[in-house]
């Protein structure tokens, strides 16, 4: 990698009309953090700025990243946290200091993503408009790492990287190649840290989308990423999705999804959420292990949600990674 191997990169940031930050959140995943800067650093067209973003990491990714020669380029810099404030957390404050620092617009992502080379290049080519907010497609080689649901036309599910157009209207983007603008954040504000992991950026994309943005993918701007752990059930005649999770992530994909409705759906919560949410805690007591954990964190995310309870309370509930 770079950071450890190689002489500190000698080319000067391409001079682009705009002033493009980068936030990437690690914690406690130095190797992956390496891997995603080199990426970053190799884009044809260079950020300004790579803020990581560390989030009290414990498994000495400060010391790492020292030993390194990141910290001699003007483009890298880290900024520790003092402890694990959650990706919601961590993508605050990192926005925060780009946009305190002038940077117009601020592209997101964790530490296991694998920017493609024309990465930031593609999805700046389509970000004409401050208002919306853009971002990048997540593969795993010619398929995408999650399903996306285009709704330019007709709604439907794409699942294979080529179907998805060069510029597309979907229904939210992920911190994971997301391209707002500081005019965005100075509208809407930041990530909310009460969601500490789990559907932030989908609540991000929802206050976006209720101040008048679209949210738009760019598929010819990739980024390599595991495809999320997932299994499917088929309900009454239907095929239905979930999400295979460890009983501290059930909690708060349970607890979010219900913070989320309360907000934005209104009655929707009663008819579609709630019972939304059973129909999924009886897939996870079908088919994953820890059942006992599981209804537990399922309840506790329930009781939390309901009651708009937000931060980070999976250890506080006896949850344990």
């Amino acid at each position: 990698m770079y950071g450890i191997s190689e002489a500190p990169r000698t080319v000067t940031p391409i001079t682009m009309a705009t002033r493009v930050g980068v936030v990437v959140v690690s914690f406690n995943r130095a190797r992956l953090l390496g891997e995603c800067v080199d990426a970053l650093i190799n884009q044809t067209l260079l950020p300004n700025k790579i803020l990581v973003v560390d989030n009290g990491s414990a498994d000495g990714t400060h010391e790492w990243f020292a030993s390194t020669l990141w910290p001699t380029d003007p483009v890298v810099e880290m900024k520790i946290l003092p402890e694990n404030v959650g990706g919601a957390g961590g993508f605050k404050a990192g926005i925060a200091c780009l946009v305190a620092e002038g940077f117009e617009w601020i592209w997101v992502m964790d530490d296991d993503a694998r920017p493609h080379p024309f990465a930031l290049q593609e999805v700046l080519a389509i970000a004409r408009n401050p208002a919306n907010i853009y971002g990048s497609l997540a593969v795993k080689g010619r398929s995408t790492s999650w399903a996306t649901t285009l709704i330019d036309e007709k709604p439907r599910v794409v699942r294979d990287a080529d179907n998805v157009p060069s510029s597309a209207r979907i229904q939210s983007l992920p911190f994971l190649g997301m391209l707002v603008h500081r005019d965005m954040v100075g509208r809407i504000g930041l990530p909310d840290e009460g969601f500490f992991i789990a559907a932030d950026d989908v609540e991000y994309c929802l206050r976006a989308a209720r101040a008048g943005a679209d949210i738009v993918v760019a598929g010819r701007s990739r980024i390599e990423h595991p495809k999320s752990d997932s299994y499917s059930i088929e309900l009454l005649g239907h095929q239905f999705t979930f999400l295979r999770l460890a009983p501290w992530k059930r909690y708060y994909d349970t607890r979010n999804r219900i913070l989320i409705a309360r907000k934005y759906y209104g009655l929707k919560l009663l008819s579609q959420t709630i019972p939304s949410s059973f129909v999924r805690l009886a897939a996870t007591l079908l088919r994953e292990p820890r059942r006992l954990a599981q209804l537990k964190a399922f309840a506790a995310g329930m009781a939390d949600g309901l009651l708009g309870i937000k931060g980070r309370r999976h250890d506080k509930w006896g949850l344990r990674p």
